[in-house]
């Protein structure tokens, strides 16, 4: 996940055992800084999503989880956590490690699978499918525009009945946020909330399938991942 801010990182000494993606998550720790900023946001929305699920188990995927802090945080606090098992797909093998590590000391690692693996495809989210709440965070804004609208409109055979997805993009000219909510409507979905905080370029949204869920075709590929970290995604 990018920094919101649009600062690099990677500027000023680089260390070359550190991969350019582990190197991006580093704003997480300063809590002002736009990634932060944007991580509040969705984590507000994925503890309002789980909370607002039927009784019963509820399931979650993360495309392109990264460090998996919008997931493992929120449930090493959440009164639902019990009931949610995660599914998270991200490539890197450091982020990985930090999202295993991570889950294991909020003690919710036998409830959060982290797979290493690419997201673009959907057979890793087999096991896990239909989802009550679906994460593409951090994508958008580094695959193409026709490679947005095809995942969005690809996301309902994701999704259980009523399920919520969160997605974040920036919003640097040309601004595609405009056509992604469009995308998620004509997707069957309904917006449940969009934040696009005043001085950060982030946008965070939220959209509940209102309409049918679709066939999952575990031998697709949703996208090619073509950006290099240095945008807010």
């Amino acid at each position: 996940m990018a920094p919101g801010s649009g600062s690099d990182p990677n500027q000023g000494f680089v260390d070359p055992d550190v991969s350019y993606w582990v190197r991006w998550h580093a704003p997480y720790e300063d809590p002002a800084s736009g990634l932060s900023v944007r991580l509040r946001h969705v984590q507000d929305g994925v503890a309002e999503a789980i909370r607002e699920r039927p009784p019963g188990p509820i399931s979650v995927i993360s495309l392109c989880a990264g460090q998996g802090r919008d997931v493992i945080d929120v449930m090493a606090s959440h009164e639902r956590a019990g009931d949610v098992r995660a599914l998270l797909v991200e490539q890197d093998p450091v982020l990985v490690a930090f999202a295993r590590d991570r889950a294991a000391a909020a003690a919710v690692g036998d409830r959060v699978s982290v797979i290493e693996g690419d997201a673009s495809l959907a057979r890793h989210f087999a096991p896990a499918v239909p989802a009550d709440l679906v994460l593409v965070c951090g994508v958008f804004g580094n695959i193409s525009a026709d490679d947005v609208a095809a995942t969005v409109a690809a996301l309902p055979a994701f999704c259980a009945p009523g399920a919520s997805v969160i997605w974040t993009r920036h919003r640097r000219p040309p601004d595609q946020t405009p056509a992604i909510r469009g995308w998620f409507a004509a997707a069957g979905f309904s917006e449940r909330s969009f934040a696009a905080p005043k001085g950060y370029v982030l946008a965070v949204g939220r959209h509940q399938l209102v309409g049918a869920p679709a066939a999952f075709d575990p031998e697709r590929r949703h996208f090619e991942f073509t950006g290099d970290g240095g945008l807010p995604a």
